[in-house]
């Protein structure tokens, strides 16, 4: 449980939530056969369902800000020589680096009250692990010495940013001339995250509505070019009979 003084993604329960929400199975995920089955899977479908293969070289590196416990950073690996994963949690850091070193990571998850479930985190056996390198930083302030990507993945993270502008001036140094960037997110603004005057959209303007794509669009179009938006549910479970069903949009850039 997380204490008073402890942030959510650093307590135990966030890791048994987030460790089961990237390398589940089904039936760890949902038991119900009338859950969102199409909800399941959303950290390998950020990358199966948004990245454009054809368009890497063979040395491509990729950048998964905002990794948590690391199922999209392994999954970049299928298609990039080097990635790198970044998350602000230390624990969900700790926990993406035991799973690159050893390949499987055992933990709990809740069931009901106090009652908890063993599992085992594993990452798929066709993955070269060695590609991977996890790092615990700020996505607004990433160290430049990491270089720049030919893919930048930002799964649900925009709208947990302090100041989501100040990572949105830093991808046109972060992504190289013709590499991708996507962006994921349900667009929850919370002030308890991002203060009201630096969300990008959810507000009215000049009398007119203003949504999170038309913020992206305002801050990113001079330095990419929108591909294509995509809408990818996903489930969370907090325990056996309490889920988070969501639907992010995803939109999917070109470095100009």
């Amino acid at each position: 449980m997380t204490s008073p003084s402890q942030p959510y993604y650093e307590s135990d329960r966030a890791i048994g939530e987030y460790l089961l929400f990237h390398f589940g199975s089904p039936m760890e995920q949902c038991s119900f056969d009338q859950g969102p089955v199409q909800a399941l899977n959303y950290p390998e479908r950020c990358v199966s369902q948004c990245l454009d293969t054809n368009r890497l070289r063979n040395s491509a590196r990729a950048l998964d800000l905002g990794c948590a416990v690391g199922r999209s950073t392994f999954e970049l690996a299928r298609h990039c020589q080097e990635v790198v994963g970044i998350d602000f949690s230390h624990q969900f850091i700790q926990c993406a680096r035991q799973l690159q070193q050893s390949g499987s990571l055992n933990y709990r998850y809740v069931m009901e009250g106090d009652l908890t479930q063993e599992a085992i985190a594993q990452v798929d056996s066709e993955i070269d692990r060695h590609r991977v390198t996890f790092h615990q930083g700020d996505a607004m302030n990433v160290d430049r010495n990491l270089g720049s990507f030919d893919v930048v993945l930002m799964a649900n993270l925009i709208d947990r940013l302090n100041n989501p502008k100040q990572c949105l001036q830093s991808l046109r140094e972060l992504v190289l001339p013709g590499g991708q960037l996507i962006i994921t997110s349900p667009y929850t603004w919370l002030d308890d995250y991002t203060p009201r005057d630096r969300w990008l959209g959810g507000f009215q303007q000049a009398g007119q509505p203003v949504t999170t794509l038309q913020g992206l669009k305002n801050h990113l179009e001079a330095d990419f070019q929108l591909l294509q938006t995509l809408d990818l549910p996903f489930l969370i479970r907090e325990h056996a009979r309490k889920y988070q069903w969501s639907v992010a949009q995803a939109s999917c850039w070109l470095r100009r």
